[in-house]
C-alpha cells in the first residue's frame, strides 16, 4: 500500500502520509492525528485507534472486526483545526460512509485533542 493514495484524502501516498504514524511515529499536529485515525478506521487498524485515544476516555475495545455490516468509508473533509493552547486542539471534520447497501451518510464531528509528552491524543468529540 506504500504507493497507494492515503485514505485520508490528503492527496499524498499512504507511505508519506498516515503510514508512518500507524508505524509508531508521533503525528506532528492534531489534524495529522485525526487524519491518521480516519485512515485507521478505513484500514481496520483498531490497535492504532486505541493507542492514539487518550487513556481517560479510551474504550477497552472497538470490535471493528465484528462490526456487521462494515462501513465503507467514502471520504474525509477537514473543516477547521484550532489550537486554543499549545497542548490542546480542536479539529472539525466530515467523514462520509456507507453502511451495507444503504445510502451514503455524513459524520460531522468537532473533536478534542490533547498533547502529552510530545504526542497528540484524541480525547472525545461532539457529533452534529
Amino acid at each position: 500500500m506504500t504507493d497507494a493514495p492515503c485514505p485520508c484524502d490528503s492527496g499524498k501516498p499512504y507511505a508519506a502520509c498516515c503510514g508512518p504514524y500507524h508505524d509508531g511515529f508521533a503525528a506532528p499536529t492534531a489534524e495529522a492525528l485525526m487524519r491518521s485515525r480516519y485512515s485507521a478506521y478505513v484500514l481496520g487498524r483498531e490497535d492504532y485507534l486505541l493507542a492514539s485515544w487518550h487513556a481517560t476516555t479510551r474504550p477497552v475495545s472497538l470490535d471493528l472486526a465484528r462490526q456487521s455490516p462494515k462501513p465503507t468509508w467514502l471520504g474525509l473533509s477537514v473543516k477547521r483545526h484550532d489550537n486554543p493552547t499549545p497542548e490542546t486542539a480542536i479539529v472539525e471534520f466530515v467523514a462520509r460512509m456507507r453502511v451495507g447497501g444503504g445510502r451514503a451518510e455524513r459524520m460531522h464531528e468537532v473533536s478534542r485533542f490533547v498533547r502529552e509528552d510530545g504526542r497528540w491524543y484524541y480525547v472525545d468529540g461532539d457529533l452534529s
